[in-house]
């Protein structure tokens, strides 16, 4: 897949010779909606015998405007490893700033979709662009001037009604259901991290664990226990996580909530290591223990459960 990373005004040169068929819109979460946009417009690329394109856009536009993190569920390279699962032939992230912001919606197309060889493009209904927002799909085509078509795509819908979406994700995370949202992905959910020193507590009480850090931009499912895999050096493991600020240890007002992984399969030096967790299954909530004994029961019957969840 070729990556182009554009922005106006000052670079927009892409190889030129290549015509596309376009996928256009944010996608964080590369979710079952955003599949069906994409996979649509590899299909129109078949049938017109041209490539396949995806645009998206860094940061999100809501960063921008609010100045507040989003809390992506893909950040940009995961995106970019799931689009190429995807098959695209080429990906143009397009800064968002507030030049590109300050554009109306003629001028969006004259520079982003004529400009760059687009002959056809795809997007949700509910996607604007230009100034405001004041573009729409119905604006895409008039605009057109014959020299591309469009397809929208209505709403992808789990639970009969209730659209499948990137903030639908973002809740279910929120709330710990790990399973629901891997339903609305296609996949389970993932976040990434490096190993680094900890208190030493789960060693401490017989169930060694990795402290993973992760990046504070990214949304992390709600705190407590959960059954994972993780990634390391190319091998998935088994293991189960706390999610969360030990509140037996530490006052919870006062701690960032961190990944605590104990390996169930393997006991080995992470420190350093660069981690991809997969989230499989919410176990409990995090609470805090009267007694380290108390604790200890506990995560023994945590670790249980996850090994059970995970050979299921």
């Amino acid at each position: 897949m070729k990556v182009y990373r554009l922005r106006y005004p000052d670079q927009l040169q892409i190889e030129p010779g290549h015509e596309y068929s376009l996928a256009i819109g944010f996608f964080d979460g590369v979710h079952k909606g955003h599949q069906k946009v994409i996979t649509t417009a590899a299909r129109m690329a078949e049938q017109l015998e041209i490539e396949t394109a995806v645009m998206t856009f860094d940061p999100h536009p809501s960063q921008l405007f609010s100045g507040k993190n989003v809390g992506y569920i893909t950040p940009l390279p995961e995106k970019i490893r799931l689009l190429e699962e995807l098959q695209v032939d080429a990906l143009f992230i397009v800064s968002f700033d507030w030049d590109l912001a300050s554009l109306l919606p003629q001028q969006f197309i004259d520079t982003f979709i004529k400009g760059l060889g687009v002959k056809h493009v795809t997007a949700g209904f509910d996607f604007t662009f230009g100034m405001k927002g004041s573009g729409t799909m119905s604006d895409m085509q008039e605009l057109s001037d014959g020299m591309y078509g469009t397809t929208v795509i209505e709403k992808v819908t789990f639970d009969e009604e209730e659209k499948v979406s990137s903030t639908k994700v973002r809740q279910l995370l929120a709330d710990g259901n790990v399973e629901e949202a891997a339903g609305l992905l296609g996949r389970p959910f993932r976040t990434f991290g490096e190993v680094i020193h900890g208190e030493k507590r789960g060693r401490q009480l017989g169930f060694p664990t990795a402290n993973i850090h992760t990046q504070e931009e990214v949304i992390v499912p709600a705190n407590g226990v959960y059954a994972v895999r993780c990634l390391i050096d190319g091998d998935w493991h088994a293991g189960v996580c706390n999610m969360g600020v030990k509140p037996t240890f530490h006052d919870p007002q006062h701690r960032l909530p961190t990944a605590e992984v104990h390996l169930l399969d393997a006991n080995m030096d992470l420190y350093g290591k660069h981690v991809a967790i997969d989230w499989l299954y919410r176990i409990r909530s995090e609470r805090k223990f009267d007694s380290l004994d108390a604790l200890k029961e506990q995560i023994g019957k945590d670790k249980q459960t996850a090994i059970d969840l995970l050979n299921d």
